[in-house]
């Protein structure tokens, strides 16, 4: 526990005290902020209304917000000076609310200075946006309740946190059932040593933090989330000397992952609705902005409209999820040789993603760019 309050302590003090803007970073975030697909333009609007003195604080490493998100109650651990939930809190609009959570006073007293500022911009006639400070290992201890948030967002900040497993269940304990845990964190595909974790720097800069991909997998089927799935990831380079000698040949790259907490008793019988480990799912195409498509990971993305062949895990995961009415389910009929070309993978390497990736598209935007000593 000492460790673990030391390792708090430090955190907020480098965020806090030692960087005053995003350029400060020793890891530079610049490339993911240009990772964006056509769908998610409307995101980019959204952040690029978002008050210059709260972006000059944002240090996250990915895009973190989902699809389907208005009238929403959402959910922020870490959200700093509150970029991220500012542009939710224009999308999920005046009938959604969004809270963001922070240990760091400085990153607070930010978030607060420019509430009236965002809710005068977005039309709105009071604020649907709030912060509070607290710990994210202690989220009903911060005054949040169970059962109580649609969606659970984050931005690279679970690998700052030493104790990744609470974590992750307080956030499953405040989420609705169905509701989605959908953010963006670093990972490595080695068990960090000794002088890694106790680096300071390294674990400001969140590499010390990073969990192995396994384990993160291995703690949330322990919690009983549903299986991760990787909506997009992007390698993390190394370039300077002194962070390379220190993490020797370890590899790190930027996910980001939704997970679900499923629904105790799902609305129709799974067995009914497949043959042989497949069913049809059709997509409503009623989401805003996702009219004419949903992505579901970054290898199944479901056309409006269209009846596509799925796993049975797929259809349990939506069935399961807040998506659970935007899709009709179907049956195959008996005798009927169906074919899909999705197959369920219930431990997705994201570094194997990356290679076959770089296979494919040639080399790839880097999410970080370490800046030289």
């Amino acid at each position: 526990m000492a460790q673990t309050s030391s390792i708090l302590e430090n955190v907020k003090e480098y965020y806090g005290k030692v960087l005053e803007s995003s350029s400060d970073l020793k890891t530079g975030n610049e490339v993911c902020n240009k990772n964006l697909s056509v769908e998610n333009k409307y995101i980019c609007r959204a952040i690029s209304e978002v008050h210059q003195a709260v972006s000059a604080k944002y240090y996250g490493c990915g895009l973190c917000i989902p699809p389907g998100v208005e009238g929403a109650c959402i959910l922020d651990l870490g959200s700093g000076s509150g970029r991220d939930c500012f542009a939710v809190s224009k999308l999920v609009g005046p009938d959604g609310s969004v809270v963001g959570i922070d240990m760091t006073k400085e990153q607070v007293d930010v978030a607060n200075t420019y509430i009236e500022y965002h809710t005068e911009r977005f039309g709105f006639k009071q604020p649907n946006v709030k912060f509070v400070e607290g710990y994210c290992e202690d989220l009903i201890g911060a005054g949040l309740k169970k059962d109580s948030f649609d969606i659970i967002i984050s931005n690279c900040v679970i690998n700052l946190c030493p104790e990744k497993e609470i974590v992750l269940r307080e956030a499953f304990n405040v989420l609705k059932p169905g509701g989605e845990l959908y953010f963006s964190d670093m990972y490595t595909d080695t068990l960090q040593s000794d002088a890694v974790r106790e680096d300071k720097v390294l674990w400001g800069e969140g590499f010390a933090g990073s969990l192995h991909w396994k384990q993160f997998h291995d703690i949330t089927k322990k919690i009983g989330f549903s299986s991760p799935c990787i909506v997009s990831c992007s390698p993390i380079r190394v370039d300077r000397e002194d962070f390379k000698k220190k993490l020797g040949e370890a590899k790190y790259c930027s996910v980001t992952y939704r997970l679900f907490k499923p629904i105790p008793t799902q609305p129709k019988d799974i067995d009914s609705l497949v043959q042989n480990g497949v069913g049809f799912v059709t997509y409503k195409g009623q989401i805003l902005y996702h009219e004419e498509s949903f992505k579901f990971d970054h290898r199944l993305t479901l056309q409006k409209g269209v009846k596509t062949a799925v796993p049975v895990q797929v259809i349990s995961t939506l069935l399961s999820s807040r998506f659970s009415e935007e899709f009709s389910f179907e049956t195959p009929a008996a005798g009927d040789k169906v074919s899909c070309c999705y197959t369920w993978r219930v431990l997705e390497d994201p570094f194997d993603v990356l290679k076959k990736m770089e296979e494919i598209d040639g080399p790839l935007k880097y999410c970080q760019k370490i800046k030289g000593t």
